[in-house]
């Protein structure tokens, strides 16, 4: 099996390097790869590396995901999250591959406070979410096989994310604001890469299955009780902070003024990805300690 991924040093991206490998061969490329093009907005170079590699599955974990400064630069977001995942799927039907890629919980309003199903309305209430959708619907156009896999509350050991974030905070300042009244369920990128590589296990020679999954850890939290559970935990572990859990004071997202609105109910079932490909979901605690673990002793 030929398996050619784009973003391979995101966050999710990095993972699937290691998860893909055991599947076939991996060619994997970001925006700065010489030998072959990696940067998905040059449509032309895309387009010209698929026929030439002509992989058995394509691995989509670019996206543009600034929400805020996607308000400002919407033909940019839409340029990477619409027209290059349009290219994509495109050629994964031309080649008779498969396409896998990489959604969000932000292609939904975020009302009420029951999780998300597939069959659920999306109504986006920002210039990223608009675009994500936009390209899932491109995907689906084409006709293509794929997996398309809404997520959320992505973090990983590698690059930036919410936990490096407050704890990073937690030892410049005694007293801090959270967020909390969104709600999701925080998920590993190690999570998400290996349980792709299941699912295309499965998949490849299973057309049926092509579809769209929702693909998140078991269990809910805020913000504010996601920033306590990661303070919690590094103090267990010895960790001098200059920020105690009784000083993180839990606030409505009101109280940010940001340029994108952000749903408040980002719970996301994933009953549909656990029935079929005989997974089970482990609770968000599990994976963020195991990060935890592995971020406070570097």
């Amino acid at each position: 099996m030929k398996i050619l991924l784009f973003g391979k040093n995101g966050q999710v991206g990095w993972e699937l390097q290691r998860s893909l490998a055991p599947l076939g061969r991996v060619i994997a490329l970001d925006r700065f790869s010489q030998e072959y093009c990696g940067d998905i907005t040059d449509t032309a170079g895309i387009t010209q590396i698929i026929r030439a590699i002509a992989p058995d599955v394509i691995v989509n974990a670019v996206a543009y995901t600034a929400v805020d400064k996607a308000e400002s630069e919407p033909v940019l977001a839409r340029q990477i999250n619409t027209e290059a995942t349009a290219v994509l799927a495109h050629e994964a039907k031309r080649a008779g591959a498969w396409l896998v890629h990489y959604s969000t919980d932000y292609v939904f309003n975020g009302s009420g406070n029951k999780p998300w199903l597939e069959t659920d309305n999306p109504a986006p209430l920002n210039v990223y979410g608009q675009t994500k959708l936009e390209g899932e619907e491109a995907i689906r156009e084409t006709g293509c096989l794929y997996l398309i896999f809404r997520t959320s509350w992505v973090y990983a050991v590698r690059g930036n994310n919410f936990i490096k974030s407050i704890l990073r905070l937690a030892n410049e300042r005694d007293q801090l604001t959270v967020i909390n009244d969104q709600i999701g369920a925080p998920t590993g990128a190690d999570y998400l890469a290996d349980t792709t590589a299941h699912a295309i296990m499965m998949a490849i020679n299973r057309p049926e299955l092509s579809g769209l999954y929702h693909l998140v850890a078991e269990g809910e939290i805020s913000w504010h009780g996601y920033a306590s559970f990661i303070i919690n935990f590094a103090q267990a572990q010895g960790i001098d902070l200059k920020l105690k859990t009784n000083a993180i004071a839990p606030v409505p997202a009101s109280n940010f003024k940001t340029p994108a609105k952000r749903p408040c109910n980002s719970r996301l079932s994933t009953d549909k990805f656990q029935k079929t490909f005989r997974l089970n979901v482990p609770q968000w605690q599990i994976g963020v300690s195991r990060a935890l673990t592995e971020i406070l002793e570097r």
